[in-house]
């Protein structure tokens, strides 16, 4: 499984929708199932650094 190097907490909602950005345009538009797990938890971090925002 693909994993981070940095904490979840260090990053801003700009960098994780950075990384979001990186992932879809490396795998072409198609998420492997590893992909997808992962894309499925930076939209979860990425969210709740939404949240914090408001």
């Amino acid at each position: 499984m693909a994993t981070t190097s940095e904490p979840v907490t260090a990053r801003s909602a700009a960098e994780v929708n950075e990384r979001i950005r990186a992932l879809w345009l490396s795998a072409g538009g198609r998420l492997s199932a590893e992909e997808r797990v992962e894309y499925e938890a930076l939209v979860v971090e990425w969210a709740a650094k939404m949240r914090e925002a408001v």
